[in-house]
Formats: C-alpha cells, sequence, structure tokens
C-alpha cells in the first residue's frame, strides 16, 4: 500500500488498467472518498462512494493507481451512509 498522506484532494484515481475510477475529495477513515461528480448513475448518483486505502497500489505524481481494474474497483466501492 502506497503512503496516505500522499493522496491529495483533486487527485484522479485509475485503475491498474488506467481507467478512470473517480476523484479523491479526501482521506477519511482508512479510505479514499470519491467526489459526488464521479458518483455514476441511476442509484449510485449523488452521493459519495469510498475505496479501501488497501487498494492503492502507488501515488504517481497527480494520480492515485490501484491494485485492480478500474471495473473491478468499481463493483467494491463502498456506499456513503447517513450523509457521511
Amino acid at each position: 500500500m502506497a503512503d496516505a498522506s500522499a493522496i491529495k484532494e483533486h487527485m484522479e484515481v485509475i485503475g491498474a488498467d488506467g481507467v478512470h475510477v473517480g476523484t479523491v475529495d479526501r482521506v477519511q477513515d482508512g479510505r479514499i472518498k470519491l467526489t459526488k461528480k464521479d458518483s455514476g448513475e441511476g442509484s449510485h448518483e449523488g452521493h459519495h462512494h469510498f475505496i479501501s486505502l488497501g487498494l492503492v497500489a502507488d501515488v504517481e505524481g497527480d494520480k492515485v493507481r490501484l491494485s485492480a481494474n478500474g471495473d473491478v474497483a468499481a463493483e467494491q466501492f463502498e456506499e456513503e451512509e447517513d450523509g457521511k
């Protein structure tokens, strides 16, 4: 796992395959909170998603690279709970 302190607001989160997964809102409770604008469609739209820091392989410049491909990472999103 990469150094979580290197992850900053507005960094792009990409899968191991280079696919855009989201944009960092902040690091919170051992997870990356993604911005709402990357929340998807339908029931996923309009709220934050979280990705475990355990999926972070590296921080490269202004990008957070995950150890999983983008589609696999998206399947592992944790949903926002109680407006947090």
